[in-house]
């Protein structure tokens, strides 16, 4: 089973899922004009408070809606990921994951526009919107199926990566580090119980803010990612000043070996171009959720008349999440030189860190893993709350929440390789449906981003 399921998710995510996500991205830069670009400033502006507009339909703040879809992609994808997608494809991975970030950037501002406009609103429950709600208002509803097939892969997703997955590393790191500490013995049975004890505290403190609904959930994220985004930054910034020199060195491997490949040197078994735009563009994506259709999710809760001004704040995603995280956890890893030794995921990152300044590494990779994962939780959590209302209805949604939390405990003990491959495999399939909206509506993202636009200048000129 684990076999095939191993084989379908290569499947999924194989070059023509990733071609798929790149060229939606390309062909709507070139729509928009690389507005991604263009009005990068404008975009920052929004999100700092520095432009403001009037109208206040929606349940959160600008920048809350933002950290909210950054609370969940902002995760293992930047520690883990970034080192895994160096450690197969080497330090040229890293360019095409630039790369895919800013077209990202493209489709991540569609999609948010869409999920604005075609927005729901109930008295009750407030603001839903996303890839099902834009499909099925947008496209008509003889195409409600697939909007539904993208719910129900969302609320598949949110149970598996958002949830178990998530409760397991966290388990892992956590009772490995009291272990350290106390010195207890490394039982079975002990093992399990800690884990399972930290699995339940961990879901208890979940559950206090999923509870309280989307406002709960926006003042604890709007608090937390600002804080872990600080935290894990400053750390890796301290490496990088230790290791200044060896920056330039490094950011021009990074662009020679993208075209290039990389040669077999130490532990590194070597990767063609091939492999090193493979694993580039799959962790890119990965690490930004660019094309898979949750940030819109997130960003249809916001604060806004202009579906314009909510896409352009959330383009600013990918840009904080890969383009600087993902690059500076990239830049810690080759200026240190322990990319070469074989070792692959978080535990690379570790090593990085540590390689500067001893045992930095365990306090600031474990904090932040810990701070990255309850974000990410809280956000996959709103992201299968949203799928489940749509598919069921409100009356469901508070079953839902009792069932997310009830798993936590769940993952935290499990083995779960079949559990993450699975989710995988929905977590691209949500890319599908997703992709298909965003081609096929396209001419109304264009129209909606030059009239707004046009009623900018005349805004301008008149005073």
């Amino acid at each position: 089973m684990q076999t095939l399921v191993n084989d379908i998710g290569a499947l999924v995510w194989g070059p023509l899922t990733i071609v798929l996500l790149v060229g939606t991205g390309l062909y709507l830069s070139f729509r928009l004009r690389l507005i991604q670009v263009v009005h990068l400033w404008l975009s920052l502006k929004i999100v700092s408070g520095r432009d403001r507009e009037g109208g206040d339909a929606g349940d959160l703040s600008q920048f809350s809606a933002l950290t909210l879809a950054l609370s969940a992609a902002i995760g293992n994808g930047n520690i883990a990921g970034v080192a895994t997608a160096i450690a197969l494809g080497g330090p040229g991975a890293i360019l095409w994951m630039w790369v895919t970030a800013l077209v990202g950037m493209a489709t991540v501002y569609a999609s948010t526009t869409l999920s604005v406009a075609y927005r729901s609103h109930d008295a009750a429950t407030g603001y839903s919107g996303g890839p099902m709600y834009y499909i099925e208002r947008g496209l008509g509803p003889r195409w409600k199926p697939l909007a539904q097939f993208f719910a129900f892969c969302a609320i598949l997703a949110a149970f598996g990566t958002g949830n178990m997955v998530e409760a397991n590393s966290v388990a892992d790191t956590l009772e490995f580090s009291l272990r350290d500490v106390i010195g207890y013995a490394d039982t079975t049975a002990l093992v399990a119980g800690v884990k399972l004890l930290i699995g339940i505290v961990y879901a208890a403190l979940i559950w206090l803010v999923i509870v309280g609904g989307i406002r709960r959930i926006g003042q604890v994220v709007s608090t937390l990612v600002p804080l872990m985004f600080v935290l894990y930054v400053g750390s890796a910034l301290v490496v990088l000043g230790l290791y200044a020199d060896a920056i330039p060195a490094a950011l021009a491997q990074i662009v020679n070996d993208a075209f290039t490949g990389t040669a077999a040197t130490g532990g590194f078994a070597g990767a063609g171009v091939m492999a090193t735009i493979q694993f580039g563009v799959a962790r890119g994506v990965f690490s930004n959720e660019a094309g898979l259709g949750t940030t819109p999710i997130a960003m249809a809760s916001a604060r806004t008349s202009e579906p314009v001004r909510a896409g352009l704040v959330a383009m600013n995603g990918p840009l904080f999440d890969t383009l600087i995280v993902c690059t500076i956890t990239a830049l810690v890893i080759l200026v240190t030189g322990v990319w070469q030794t074989g070792v692959s995921g978080s535990e690379l990152t570790t090593m990085a860190f540590n390689a500067a300044v001893p045992d930095l590494g365990k306090v600031a990779v474990t904090l932040s893993l810990l701070f990255f994962s309850f974000s990410s939780v809280v956000g996959w959590s709103y992201y299968g709350d949203r799928g489940t209302h749509y598919l069921f209805g409100e009356r469901a949604v508070g079953l839902y929440k009792r069932l997310f939390c009830l798993l936590l405990p769940l993952g935290a003990v499990m083995e779960l390789e079949l559990i993450w491959a699975l989710c995988d495999i929905a977590n691209g399939l949500m890319a599908i449906p997703n992709l298909i909206a965003l081609l096929l509506l396209s001419p109304v993202v264009v129209t909606l981003t030059r009239e707004y636009f046009a009623r900018q200048q005349e805004r301008d000129a008149a005073q």
